[in-house]
């Protein structure tokens, strides 16, 4: 098959599978942050991606920095919390002055949000230039292991991935299992009540859409150990993002994880032995005919309008 003996497909499988995993936890992150806002809150934001970039550019910035004071090694998770927090601050803000305006209007949420994208990626251009920039990464992050000796195991990447199901299992603590969590499925669930019993809708809107926001500037600091970071690198995934949220099911972490998971190994293996566009289109037609089927993604959640 293809010009491959069986061992070889095996081998090229279990090899694009770990090069999938590294892709599967930035569109996990991504994801995550993409779930909270259009699968609770249902506001379909095309700028996502750039605060995805907001973080990448945080940590090559604060990379930069800690190389000209000879703290590379230490810097890289205070650079995690920082491209929280400035993603975190920017999606609040922007939440203050437009999305509040937009809530019940899809079609005027993503124009808006398209605009912001425009707008934010010539912020990044002006700012920091056209030309792609990478971080230093610490030395304990460099190199890989061998559990065997055709396989090869980034160190990067087993960091990258702890790093996403560490944020996977605070959003699960988040939205399950604290007050706050509770305020904002309330508030999804019936809006009226929820403001009816003391709950301040409109600070939870806020939070939340900042919070989504927030995670997606940690996927940004995840992806800059695996390529490097330009004025456009967040719009490269947004679509690959909505459809992790779309086919696993809107308001669902479980289906947001398996969808994640799903499309990155689908599209790594896939991508080896096609072309990179024939590889996600083939993804993409597996998705839809799924979708069709149904409708409601892999584990639809059922929530009272």
């Amino acid at each position: 098959m293809f010009g491959y003996s069986m061992a070889d497909i095996g081998n090229i499988v279990v090899m694009q599978g770990f090069s999938g995993l590294s892709m599967f936890t930035v569109l996990l992150l991504m994801a995550l942050g993409l779930a909270i806002i259009f699968g609770q809150m249902g506001v379909i934001n095309m700028a996502h991606g750039e605060f995805m970039t907001i973080g990448a550019y945080t940590t090559v910035l604060i990379s930069k920095v800690a190389a000209s004071y000879g703290f590379t090694d230490y810097y890289f998770v205070f650079a995690i919390a920082i491209a929280f927090l400035l993603a975190f601050a920017v999606g609040y803000f922007v939440e203050f002055i437009m999305i509040r305006h937009l809530y019940k209007r899809p079609l005027d949420t993503l124009l808006a949000t398209w605009g912001l994208n425009l707008v934010m990626q010539q912020i990044f251009r002006s700012s920091f230039g056209a030309k792609e920039v990478s971080a230093e990464l610490p030395e304990w992050m460099l190199g890989s292991f061998k559990p065997t000796p055709d396989i090869d195991i980034p160190i990067n990447g087993v960091f990258v991935m702890v790093l996403a199901a560490l944020v996977t299992f605070g959003v699960y603590m988040f939205m399950y299992k604290s007050r706050w969590g509770l305020r904002v499925r309330a508030t999804v669930q019936n809006r009226t009540m929820a403001g009816a019993v003391g709950i301040n809708t409109a600070k939870v809107d806020r939070v939340t859409f900042a919070l989504g926001c927030g995670i997606a500037g940690i996927a940004g600091a995840a992806f800059t150990t695996i390529a490097s970071t330009g004025p456009t690198t967040g719009t490269l995934y947004i679509v690959d993002s909505f459809m992790v949220v779309v086919f696993g099911g809107a308001a669902s972490i479980v289906g947001t994880i398996a969808s994640a998971f799903g499309i990155a190994q689908a599209q790594s293996i896939l991508q080896f032995f096609m072309t990179s566009s024939m590889g996600k289109v083939s993804t993409l037609l597996v998705i839809v005919t799924i979708l069709m089927m149904k409708p409601e993604g892999l584990f639809a959640s059922k929530l009272r309008k």
